[in-house]
């Protein structure tokens, strides 16, 4: 979408010299196990700047609330499809395993409705948690979880609290959601029947909706291999994007 609140035009948003969107794209061609990849979009600009480097384009209406509600629009107009998968378009740093062990997960599991990946926090990406937080800024998403990778909640607080004295300098129990989703188009013709719950407006996290509804959702871990990744929720995140971008 083009109108996000904490950063409106942030899918058009330059950095290193090319649409934010493209660079999200562009990690969608390292993917080997994704039959069609759409850019799926209520926004004009963002069809026109899409198309110009390539890629295919769904419209969707306007009315969609969130990503959820758009994949389940866009899936249900394309068709055909045994899994969908959700790559926001806000995380260019988003490794292509991160994608890949996602689709693997559901297709071990095929009773998992619905599955997301978490990254446990080091030292830098839990101090950039915090540097958010302390500067009043809503950073990047926490996930708690359980027995099996069960879902318990996800939050823009960074979940579970530690006392400052008690963090460990690795293996931080704090764990990164990263902004990818994989359903199963069921899941999603659920979704869109469902209104919006009260902990979703309030968290603006649109996974919330299905944890009320009782569907269990599946926590998948994955591994950075040493990279760093974050998403670019506000304008101060793109020099952190750009570093790491110009590193890789």
């Amino acid at each position: 979408r083009f109108a996000s609140v904490r950063f409106p035009g942030k899918a058009l948003a330059e950095v290193a010299g090319q649409p934010l969107i493209r660079h999200v794209w562009e990690r969608t061609r390292q993917l080997r196990s994704v039959g069609r990849v759409v850019v799926a979009t209520d926004d004009d600009r963002i069809r026109a700047a899409a198309e110009a480097f390539g890629a295919e384009v769904v419209m969707t209406s306007s009315d969609c609330v969130n990503g959820t509600e758009r994949c389940a629009e866009a899936a249900a107009a394309l068709g055909g499809f045994d899994i969908v998968v959700n790559l926001q378009g806000d995380a260019p740093l988003t490794p292509h395993w991160f994608v890949e062990d996602l689709i693997a997960a559901m297709k071990a599991d095929k009773t998992a409705q619905m599955a997301t990946p978490v990254l446990q926090c080091d030292a830098q990406t839990y101090a950039m948690f915090k540097e958010d937080r302390a500067a009043g800024r809503v950073g990047g998403t926490t996930a708690v979880f359980g027995a099996e990778g069960r879902a318990i909640y996800f939050s823009k607080e960074v979940l579970p609290y530690i006392d400052a004295g008690k963090v460990p300098s690795e293996n931080i129990p704090v764990y990164h959601h990263v902004g990818v989703y994989a359903y199963r188009p069921e899941a999603l013709k659920a979704y869109i029947s469902w209104p919006e719950c009260q902990l979703e407006k309030l968290e603006g996290l649109e996974q919330l909706r299905f944890l009320y509804n009782g569907v269990a959702v599946k926590c998948v871990e994955v591994e950075a291999r040493g990279r760093l990744f974050w998403e670019l929720n506000n304008p101060e995140d793109v020099a952190r994007i750009e570093k790491v971008l110009a590193e890789q």
